[in-house]
């Protein structure tokens, strides 16, 4: 796939052209307004959710709380784990840029279920508005794992309902990685290869692979969570024959490959964009692409470091920690093969690039503090403080969100067909890294020192720690704020975007901006390798 030097004419009228009215919208089968929509609402989760944690961050600014009551903070950061978790962090990356891309880079006219993609998205609204019922009547206060028996038992908070959210929505991750996974296997076009796919697409198969086989176990765990508080069922409860243990094997099951369901579509983004930036064709493509299913394999083996202080066996936990020790290596190998994509390649430090070097600080961070949790005795003293917080969010928060903004700003061209104001969109990629490791840094130290996470108070001492980490949440509440800003004006006044404005290759740029409703006037022919770049002289005569 070369270049696209010549701009395409717009012979058909644009997605965004084919019909303004809001039932055209909300009953569209067009895979590309759909990922619109999902765009939407999960932006609307994402300050739902920002909210909360930040009366989570203004009660920790005096040791004894600014929030006096205990229980209003405990519903305030459960509040912020389930939303964002289940609201944001999954579906982010799949169901927006995956959704709008995905037949876009395999050549197809939609996805191979259009009417169950519109599906999922309703699937998606209607678990939300359950979830926000739960939460405008009082909300939770066991967070984002519900962990038994406080969820069973004791907690006063809607977690039936809330957990029957987080079910629906699973159906609608289901529904999601099933589309994917057929589309990707039936709807290529001829002479795609499953070595001349581009990365991206490895990483939305291997998340599908992972949303179809481990989502179902998570929706069963808490539909018999719902039934036990419901009917009193023993299933969790140790006073009625039930086993707290047996809810944490199976929610963890899921919810370790959960956490790859997020970040290996943010690998995959980086994955495209630092070879565009860097005029360079990806390092390793065969290593890439595969360890992308590696991860995807291995992750299913690990979800036993999460238990390392409940009990278990030394001999299960010495295996549980091997394998989290393994389930790094494929992550490492991306990051040294995107390095040696940049070694000698002709840089250009636009807002993607910006947002994907941001991806690689903050993800290696988070990957590397992994290796202690993952250790025996030294996830003895860090488990359940702060040091786990920072450690989640690095990765979490800090890997995926910059690798959704770093895509968000590659693709928002082809998305809108309008472009951004540059210097903004690099301003807020380096207030947000600068705020994240404000934020998040601090919390490394207070959980190394012993700080419990989700406690309402603190010890004095750890003062200073939190003041500096609720600054940069402020400091990075500004950067989040930025984009949300500049990207809308960009809609109203943004320059014209062309076909290929960052000179990159894949059958997306060779669509007009923003592409037709039928996505390709002829179904196109591969025939050559995905990041076949021009050499850096060729791109300065080309610029």
């Amino acid at each position: 796939m070369s270049v696209a030097e010549i701009e395409a004419p717009a012979t058909a009228e644009s997605y965004l052209e084919d019909g303004y009215t809001l039932r055209s919208w909300l009953l569209t089968t067009d895979h590309k307004r759909i990922a619109i929509l999902y765009m939407l609402t999960i932006t609307i989760f994402f300050f739902i959710g920002g909210i909360a944690i930040s009366f989570v961050r203004y009660n920790l600014l005096e040791p004894q709380g600014m929030i006096r009551s205990a229980e209003t903070y405990n519903r305030l950061f459960s509040m912020h784990g389930v939303v964002m978790v289940w609201f944001f962090l999954v579906p982010a990356v799949p169901v927006t840029l995956g959704n709008f891309l995905l037949p876009l880079m395999i050549g197809a006219r939609d996805l191979a279920f259009p009417r169950i993609n519109l599906l999922s998205w309703y699937l998606f609204v209607i678990a939300g508005c359950v979830l926000l019922v739960a939460l405008y009547a009082g909300g939770v206060d066991t967070g984002w794992t519900f962990y038994t028996p406080l969820s069973s038992l004791y907690s006063k908070g809607h977690v039936a309902l809330a957990a029957v959210a987080v079910i629906i929505t699973g159906f609608s991750s289901i529904a999601t990685g099933l589309n994917f996974i057929v589309s990707i296997h039936r709807l290529r076009a001829p002479g795609m290869t499953w070595y001349k796919m581009p990365v991206f697409l490895w990483s939305l198969y291997s998340t599908s692979v992972i949303m179809v086989l481990a989502t179902p176990v998570l929706a069963m765990t808490l539909l018999l969570l719902t039934f036990e508080r419901i009917f009193h069922v023993g299933m969790f409860d140790p006073t009625i024959g039930g086993d707290p243990l047996l809810f944490q094997h199976l929610f963890w099951f899921y919810s370790h490959p959960a956490v790859y369901i997020m970040i290996l579509p943010g690998m995959g983004v980086v994955s495209e964009i630092i070879p565009a930036f860097s005029s360079k064709q990806l390092f390793g493509y065969k290593f890439v692409a595969w360890c992308s299913v590696a991860i995807a394999v291995i992750s299913f083996l690990v979800w036993g470091h999460h238990m390392f202080v409940t009990g278990q066996s030394v001999y299960s936990a010495l295996v549980f920690s091997i394998l989290s020790f393994a389930v790094a290596v494929p992550s490492a190998i991306k990051i040294f093969n995107w390095l040696g994509t940049m070694h000698k390649g002709y840089i250009r430090f636009d807002s993607p690039m910006l947002y994907a070097l941001g991806f690689i600080g903050l993800f290696t961070m988070g990957g590397l503090t992994g290796l202690y949790v993952a250790t025996l005795a030294a996830d003895v003293h860090l488990h359940d403080t702060y040091f786990v917080v920072a450690h989640f969010h690095y990765v979490m928060v800090g890997g995926m969100v910059s690798a959704y903004f770093a895509g968000l700003h590659f693709w928002w061209p082809k998305i809108t067909g309008r472009m951004y104001p540059e210097m903004w969109g690099r301003a807020a990629a380096l207030i947000i890294f600068v705020g994240f490791n404000l934020t998040f840094f601090p919390q490394y130290i207070v959980g190394y020192l012993g700080m419990p996470r989700r406690y309402h108070t603190y010890p004095p001492e750890f003062q200073v720690w939190n003041v500096l980490s609720s600054a940069g949440a402020a400091v990075l509440a500004v950067g989040y704020l930025l984009p949300l800003l500049y990207l809308t004006w960009s809609l109203l006044k943004g320059k014209q975007a062309s076909t290929n404005p960052w000179h990159a290759t894949g059958l997306e740029w060779q669509t007009p901006s923003p592409p037709p409703t039928e996505n390709f006037e002829t179904t196109p022919t591969v025939t050559e390798p995905p990041y076949n770049y021009l050499p850096a002289e060729a791109l300065d005569r080309h610029a």
